[in-house]
């Protein structure tokens, strides 16, 4: 069994009497794709992106057997004014949760929320819960403040006391010490790192022990810096990452790796040594199958890289659908 859980959905229309701001979907002569328009951005959409037949059909095609669905990322622009980015996140969640509806079994959905007003997007997690949704979508930052920031705790208290998944998409945020043909690449990769080193300096993995929350693309590079962070923490490095292991007093708290491992990954890192090494140091109970489809083709078959490491049986059967299922807090058994 695997379980994609990182692919994306987009609504096929929009409101007629959507606000200016909003995006929209215009037809695409002789095809079934449709031109998604936001501001500045033109991207063509397949059908599969809205149409949980062809979904389906594709999801066969590439021997994926259950799909996490959350918004495009680019759906996530905290720069609209509040009551617009609350409208834009109904809308898309109630597609969310019809486009899963085709077969609840093998969709599950994530919705999206106003994350530019902390007290509105902590107030939407419970409409997010009734319309069936497994989850909600963040960006990795908020108009430039990460979201491990003390603004944002009561949001993250909230997803945990509802029992609600959260999924921290990395998103581009411009700089200036990078050109901006970076955006997609390397600033995305920096982007992970920020957001989920955020949530353990800045207290919410502390407040929030019980929080299930997923980061994109392994995070970028944290898991490159934590064996630092612990050390200067108080801990001490192994020559076997397995046996990175804490050097201070009990009572002085969790280490930076055993709050990061607390966290799920995506294992969409294109490198089975780079996986190999996310194995050993977080734990092969951590990772998950992603694929970015359809914004990306997936791998043919998917997770064919995971599937060429001929990890223990274990391993595998927690990476391809187990992790998912106890990230979103599901009965492994049904």
């Amino acid at each position: 069994m695997i379980v994609d859980a990182h692919a994306h959905l987009l609504p096929r229309d929009y409101p007629a009497e959507a606000p200016a701001c909003f995006p929209h979907m215009e037809p695409v002569e002789g095809s079934t794709d449709r031109l998604l328009v936001f501001d500045q951005m033109r991207f063509s959409a397949k059908e599969v992106f809205f149409q949980a037949e062809r979904r389906i059909e594709a999801m066969d095609g590439s021997g994926v057997d259950v799909e996490v669905v959350s918004p495009m990322p680019p759906l996530l622009r905290y720069d609209l004014p509040d009551a617009d980015g609350l409208a834009l996140a109904r809308h898309v969640n109630e597609f969310a949760a019809h486009l899963c509806s085709y077969d609840r079994d093998r969709l599950l959905g994530l919705g999206m929320v106003p994350m530019q007003n902390p007290d509105a997007a902590t107030a939407e997690l419970s409409a997010i819960k009734e319309l069936g949704l497994s989850g909600v979508e963040i960006a990795s930052n908020v108009l430039g403040s990460s979201i491990g920031h003390e603004k944002f705790l009561p949001f993250f208290q909230e997803a945990e006391r509802l029992d609600i998944s959260v999924f921290v998409h990395a998103m581009p945020s411009p700089m200036e010490r990078l050109p901006s043909s970076a955006m997609g690449t390397y600033v995305v990769g920096i982007e992970g790192m920020f957001a989920a080193a955020s949530m353990i300096l800045g207290g919410t993995a502390a407040a929030c022990p019980d929080l299930r929350i997923s980061f994109s693309h392994a995070a970028g590079g944290l898991a490159m810096m934590l064996p630092r962070a612990n050390y200067f923490w108080g801990g001490s490095w192994n020559e076997e990452p397995r046996n990175l292991e804490r050097a201070v007093m009990p009572d002085d708290g969790p280490s930076p790796l055993e709050y990061a491992r607390r966290f799920y990954y995506d294992s969409m890192v294109f490198d089975r040594r780079t996986i190999r090494y996310l194995i050993d140091l977080l734990g092969a109970d951590r990772l998950l199958v992603g694929s970015d489809f359809p914004a990306m083709l997936r791998e043919e078959p998917v997770a064919k890289t995971l599937a060429s490491m001929d990890l223990p049986e274990e391993e595998w059967e927690d990476i391809s659908w187990r992790n998912a299922l106890r990230w979103l807090g599901r009965d492994l058994e049904a």
